[in-house]
């Protein structure tokens, strides 16, 4: 079994027009694209099936948290969708991690890759100390919220590519790391806390990465892509 590895550009914009422009850019190229909570909000579904009809693959990343029962219901509204991943917040607990993978699941069994969030990559141990109340060391609540989402059923976690090796050498090889906080080794960090290059994040473990600003931003984002592509494949 091979495991698969891509680049995932995060389209933050806050409407379907600016997005296609940005996709126009690309030409014939059809990469993996994230939908994230900005735009989803304000096109709803109709981005996905905009995105969907292009030939993209699609990272719905909505980041649900709520009680079981809701985040069921809501997950089998998003199966609806078609899209290639989702996710969900690993502090939600393992019954809310169950409830979503019941609720994505289709009648006949398929359904999108569904990962867990384990810290955002804007977090920092003071933050998560003195803010969030959690006193243990952050790569240990990386490693057992992985842990979790692995005993409910996930295929993987979001984590910074820092965290990919010790997710993997708990949750073994097969758990996908897709990991936000990337960025070129001459480009600006921005809000990111825990971050390294591609061709880094490629040699700890990440098997997708998620890219925005450094994409979306650059004059060429179609050579900006290619540059991310080469660092972290190797190609």
């Amino acid at each position: 079994m091979t495991k698969q590895h891509d680049v995932i550009i995060a389209c933050d914009f806050n409407s379907q027009a600016e997005t296609l422009a940005f996709l126009e850019r690309f030409g014939s190229r059809r990469p993996f694209v994230k939908i994230g909570m900005e735009l989803y909000y304000a096109e709803g579904p109709a981005i996905v099936r905009a995105l969907k009809e292009r030939g993209h693959k699609i990272f719905l990343d909505l980041k649900l948290h709520d009680i079981p029962t809701t985040v069921k219901k809501a997950m089998a509204v998003l199966s609806r969708l078609d899209v290639d991943m989702t996710n969900l917040h690993a502090a939600g607990t393992l019954a809310m991690m169950e409830a979503a993978l019941e609720g994505l699941t289709r009648p006949d069994g398929s359904r999108a890759l569904l990962i867990a969030v384990t810290q955002l990559t804007s977090t920092d141990q003071q933050r998560m100390t003195e803010e969030l109340l959690i006193e243990r060391p952050l790569p240990e609540v990386v490693r057992s919220y992985a842990q979790n989402a692995a005993q409910a059923g996930l295929d993987g976690v979001v984590c910074s590519p820092l965290e990919s090796p010790t997710v993997h050498e708990n949750c073994g090889s097969y758990f996908l790391t897709v990991t936000p906080g990337v960025r070129f080794a001459d480009g600006e960090v921005g809000d990111q806390a825990r971050v390294t290059t591609p061709a880094k994040a490629r040699e700890l473990g990440s098997d997708f990465i998620v890219v925005g600003r450094p994409i979306t931003q650059a004059p060429d984002p179609l050579a900006a892509y290619e540059r991310c592509l080469a660092e972290f494949l190797g190609e």
